[in-house]
């Protein structure tokens, strides 16, 4: 029997609404910027925002979210914009292990609990939620990873190392990326070197 894949309705997760926090960014490696807010609501949260920035291919903006159960696990997430002349749309659900973009299945993802947008920094958040390191301890917290410019959803192994109350070293390897992530008390980066800097930050 087929798996039969239930899409949330983003207007139930709309009742019972908090806003919980702002981040407000600035790109460090191309012109652009990114906005997004955490939302609390009965069932889970929220992250909730926008990226715009230039791209080799042209200018990109790109409308997004991403919903978390009340143990921080991706259940959804949608991206929807354009990168370039290219019109973009994304739905991708987690549902009883299996991922599925645009409604069709990606095998291999089965461990996974957090989908991760590779061009903003608000989707670091829901894994430092979920996942407590303690003080000179780390993890490894690989994820579905989307990358906008392919289209396509994949396993990124990460690490993080807790350097101090509000830093992690962090470290995709397979995109070539390390670095001293510097994290606001709310869970969003406030420094992505050589990325994002955030020039606001606020909890509510």
């Amino acid at each position: 029997m087929p798996l039969r894949m239930t899409y949330p309705d983003p207007n139930d997760l709309l009742s019972g609404m908090t806003i919980l926090a702002f981040a407000f960014w600035r790109r460090l490696d191309t012109p652009g910027h990114d906005v997004c807010r955490l939302e609390k609501h009965p069932n889970g949260s929220r992250l909730r925002g926008t990226a715009v920035f230039w791209h080799k291919a042209g200018p990109a903006s790109f409308n997004y979210s991403v919903d978390c159960d009340l143990g921080w696990k991706t259940v959804w997430g949608k991206v929807e914009g354009f990168l370039g002349r290219q019109e973009t749309k994304y739905i991708i659900v987690r549902q009883r292990d299996i991922w599925t973009l645009n409604g069709a299945a990606v095998p291999g993802l089965e461990r996974l609990v957090d989908l991760d947008l590779g061009f903003t920094p608000a989707t670091n958040l829901q894994q430092l939620r979920r996942v407590p390191i303690a003080e000179n301890e780390s993890a490894q917290v690989p994820v579905a990873w989307l990358d906008i410019e392919t289209g396509m959803l994949a396993e990124l192994s990460q690490s993080y190392e807790r350097r101090s109350a509000t830093t992690f070293w962090y470290e995709a390897t397979s995109v070539g990326y390390k670095g001293l992530l510097d994290v606001a008390p709310n869970g969003f980066i406030r420094r992505y070197p050589g990325l994002w800097e955030a020039e606001t930050v606020v909890s509510l």
